[in-house]
């Protein structure tokens, strides 16, 4: 037989006499289980509602023709259906709206041709020909579908006009129907999306006689090559043929390293609940040291108490996995709302209801916590199985081996601590590599704990007596006797005040430094941009009319111009192309020179040089004098890196030309922002209210001054950082219970000797 019908028997009868301990062992596994279960839903979550998004909303589409900030000239569609007879092709334009009088409701505008669309996107035909009027959709100025989930969540009814924000801009839409997708991808990738007629949204977005790209099917057989071919000859400079998922990746390679750092710091939550688990099966197997002796005694094998052992371990983590499961889905319907929200702060708008329970996410949270458990168990089963039956019946041997085997694990802690610092002093930019380091000083320090504690105790004793007397003196030996338990019990406290810490002053030192940033870089007064999200398009920017206008506002002693594209390029991927008109002595100031010549590298900046944002150049060990491809409106643009500067305002990484060569190479003259200086001697807050008067009744701006911009850039990183302070939380949760756990074994293993001290004269107080 493989385990004896009494051993298991005794084994059960020992777990329900100790239903605390049971209960906090469970729950240090759920724990641990449940923050990995919830931060891997969360991103994959995220991750899905993207792929949904792009996925279904590009149909049968191989290839897209896109161009610069202004888009496409309309004309080159025609040239695809007639002159190369591209039937399979549809015209698109995106961008985004705001809805005042519903906060936090963005909308996706999609610009399109129905009967054109309708042929490319099998999934969205049904759609557009189920309660959609698209002969008025075609006719009616205005018209447009809304998603059906959408409406319904905002109550919008069919008939209503629907007031949106676009830029500076005001526009009304008459919703003439809804819009429901036949399956569930469809329906989730049109929610939060508003269908209009192609000429709508040219007017819309300010792009009339334009378009956002142009969707094409090209089959794949042998003459697709040259009918790829002939597409490119006829395109104009500027304009490209793309690969849809191309940019698809580009967009979910954004938020890769920020799921990796959300996935780390769940996993430390593990981490801490297996020194739970660790401590709370080696108290089991101590306590049953003299009945596992006298059992071997017996005739009962090592290896039958191994798998005992082992047999609890196993059944304990499946049990503390399976409510970790069903907690970390629970969890993760909550973060995933803060990494959705701080996903569309950072890098673009998804729209998502619920998680997605992927299968493979909750076998790898169930793997992980049964091995994290097994490996937590087999110290203890080790230690069960190779102590002499004679030497396990004495309670004190266990205590006597783990203080011979101390000075080991501490040099054996200090040399993984020495290989974790080597490892993470190896040069790169691999968090890989850097996660191990970290992992690896981490077990290196838990490991030395026990002699620490020796240590410490020891320089205690002597204190702990001078003011405390018997009582402090015997405090000081007991957790030296105890060394198993309690050292178990420190490395988990310290581990998750680490945690706390390093988290701590990693997020405060980033917020720091950003306000520094914004000290150095908001030199202007006053600050006025269009409200809301730029879509695929662009932002229409201020207007020019208004533009002028505010230049001129008497009390205005000067302006600093920007526009922001985001771009493709053929080797970086998507960047921050910034414009920005620089007037040297005045705006220099606002930049912090990382690398480059201070002397003269402005005025290489106005003849054409550019310069690259910190982190750009880091990702791709870029260096002044280095060159840099970019897609510019006519056609590809080599430009000689001057300088890099400190940036944090960019999630692509930016690069910096001066604004007449872009307006040149671009051919766009829109101004996304404006930053104003107030003349000597004139207040702001006033100056603030002449500038609102100059923008038209039809006309929305954001003006808002230095220190309201601080504020409002402060809230946004606030808001990044709140999924952190979350998981700091969680770990810190994970380590209470580990703590409380440790306490409570050693507590009930000494119930004999704190009764007999109790029946010797002392008081509870004393205890």
């Amino acid at each position: 037989m493989l385990i004896p019908p009494t051993l298991l028997q005794s084994s059960l009868r020992y777990h329900l006499r100790h239903p605390w301990q049971l209960c906090l062992a469970i729950l240090g596994v759920a724990l641990g289980v449940a923050v990995v279960v919830a931060i891997d839903l969360a991103n994959v979550s995220a991750r899905a509602a993207l792929t949904f998004t792009t996925t279904a909303l590009e149909g049968r589409t191989t290839h897209q023709i896109v161009g610069g900030p202004a888009g496409l000239d309309e004309t080159i569609y025609r040239k695809l259906r007639v002159d190369l007879h591209m039937r399979d092709s549809a015209p698109r334009i995106e961008g985004y709206a705001t809805v005042p009088g519903h906060p936090g409701l963005t909308l996706h505008i999609l610009g399109i041709d129905p009967l054109a669309e309708a042929h490319l996107q099998p999934a969205l035909a049904p759609a557009l020909t189920t309660g959609a009027d698209l002969g008025a959709l075609l006719s009616q100025p205005g018209s447009a579908l809304l998603s059906a989930d959408t409406a319904r969540a905002a109550d919008i009814a069919v008939g209503s006009v629907l007031p949106l924000q676009i830029g500076a801009g005001k526009q009304h839409a008459m919703l003439i129907g809804l819009i429901a997708g036949q399956d569930n991808l469809t329906r989730q990738a049109l929610d939060q999306t508003m269908i209009v007629d192609i000429s709508t949204a040219q007017e819309w977005f300010g792009m009339v006689g334009h378009l956002s790209t142009i969707d094409l099917v090209v089959p794949d057989d042998p003459g697709s090559r040259q009918e790829l071919q002939a597409i490119r000859a006829m395109l104009p400079g500027g304009a490209r043929l793309v690969v849809p998922t191309q940019r698809s990746a580009a967009l979910q390679q954004l938020t890769n390293a920020f799921e990796t750092n959300l996935s780390a710091l769940s996993l430390l939550a593990l981490v801490v609940g297996s020194f739970l688990i660790y401590n709370t099966i080696t108290f089991a197997v101590v306590q049953r040291r003299a009945l596992f002796g006298t059992v071997r005694c017996l005739g009962v094998t090592r290896w039958q108490i191994c798998i005992l052992v082992l047999g609890e371990g196993l059944l304990l983590s499946l049990l503390g996995a399976g409510i970790g499961l069903l907690l970390g889905v629970l969890m993760g319907r909550g973060l995933v709302y803060l990494v959705i929200r701080t996903i569309n702060d950072l890098y673009f708008v998804l729209s998502i209801h619920d998680i997605v329970l992927d299968p493979l996410v909750l076998l790898k949270g169930l793997l992980l916590g049964v091995l994290a458990t097994l490996a937590a168990a087999a110290l203890p089963a080790w230690e069960a199985t190779t102590t002499p039956a004679r030497q396990v019946l004495r309670r004190s041997s266990y205590e006597e081996r783990t203080r011979r085997l101390t000075p080991q694990l501490a040099l054996g802690g200090a040399g993984a601590i020495g290989i974790g610092l080597l490892l993470l002093g190896i040069p790169g930019q691999s968090l890989l590599l850097s996660f191990v380091g970290l992992l690896v000083v981490t077990l290196g320090i838990a490991a030395t704990t026990p002699w620490l504690t020796i240590q410490s105790m020891r320089l205690a004793q002597p204190i702990l007596g001078w003011g405390c007397g018997l009582l402090g003196r015997m405090a000081a030996r007991d957790v030296v006797a105890a060394l198993s338990r309690t050292s178990v019990a420190i490395a988990a406290l310290m581990l998750a005040v680490a945690v706390t810490i390093g988290v701590g002053l990693m997020v405060g030192s980033f917020r720091q430094t950003v306000i520094a940033w914004l000290d150095t870089t908001l030199q202007a007064d006053i600050f006025v941009s269009a409200p809301g999200p730029s879509g695929p398009s662009g932002n229409p920017g201020i207007p020019p009319e208004v533009l002028q206008r505010l230049s001129h506002t008497p009390g205005v002693a000067g302006v600093r111009r920007y526009r922001t594209i985001v771009t493709d390029t053929p080797t970086l991927g998507l960047i921050d192309v910034l414009g920005s008109d620089i007037v040297p002595g005045r705006d220099d100031r606002a930049y912090i020179i990382r690398e480059g010549n201070p002397d003269r590298l402005w005025q290489e900046f106005l003849h054409g040089d550019v310069l690259v944002s910190e982190s750009l150049a880091y990702r791709h060990t870029l260096h002044v004098g280095d060159s840099i491809v970019l897609y510019s409106t006519t056609g590809q643009q080599r430009f000689r890196i001057a300088g890099l500067y400190e940036d944090y305002g960019s999630q692509y990484g930016e690069v910096m030309i001066s604004l007449p060569y872009y307006q040149h190479l671009w051919q766009d003259k829109t101004i996304s922002s404006l930053a104003v200086f107030a003349a000597q001697g004139v207040a702001v807050e006033p100056l603030i209210q002449h500038l609102r008067q100059q923008v038209g009744p039809d006309q929305i701006l954001e003006i808002r001054s230095n220190q309201a911009l601080r504020a409002g850039s402060l809230e946004v990183f606030d808001q990044t950082f709140a999924i952190t302070t979350v998981l700091q939380l969680l770990a810190t949760i994970v380590a209470f219970v580990g703590i409380l756990a440790a306490l409570m074994a050693l507590q009930l293993e000494r119930s004999r000797e704190l009764g007999m001290l109790r029946a010797q004269g002392m008081t509870p107080q004393q205890l």
